[in-house]
């Protein structure tokens, strides 16, 4: 079995909305119709975020698409696309992430969705939500970078 890595999906909202600070690599508990939507790409985490409950935790608002070429109910799970859904971590890493979570403004979110062997993997990040004026600030040091590199690519011709 090869151990190649596929990113599926990003969350780039989360970039832009938390200075995220410490990341980990967890499991997903799915079924079987979602695992192939989810290689399909159908899968959107746009407003999800992670929760601890009785010290485990869970992604909530990870929308996965029905997958469509199934036969019978019972290979689609229990059917809502948004369900929570349980993250598998080691011990230790959920107690730290907890006591993490429970600090003042500390948030747990999904940043990306990727297939690492044949598992699907999500990379959770840990971090406090901007404020208006930080992601302005951020922005503005995007857009000054950005005008530089152009600025030495045009000098360099």
């Amino acid at each position: 079995m090869a151990n190649y890595y596929k990113p599926i999906i990003s969350n780039r909202r989360a970039f832009h909305d938390f200075n995220i600070t410490e990341t980990w690599k967890a499991g997903l508990v799915l079924s079987g119709a979602e695992v192939k939507s989810i290689r399909l790409g159908r899968v959107n985490f746009k407003d999800s975020f992670v929760r601890v409950d009785k010290e485990e935790l869970w992604l909530y608002n990870m929308h996965v698409s029905e997958y469509q070429n199934i036969r019978t109910s019972e290979d689609q799970g229990d059917g809502r696309p948004d369900r929570k859904r349980k993250l598998l971590l080691k011990k230790g890493e959920i107690l730290k992430i907890s006591s993490r979570i429970n600090e003042r403004g500390m948030t747990a979110v999904p940043l990306k969705l990727f297939i690492e062997g044949d598992w699907i993997k999500v990379e959770i990040g840990l971090g406090k939500a901007k404020k208006l004026f930080e992601k302005r600030e951020t922005l503005k040091k995007k857009m000054n970078v950005r005008e530089i590199e152009n600025a030495l690519k045009k000098g360099s011709r």
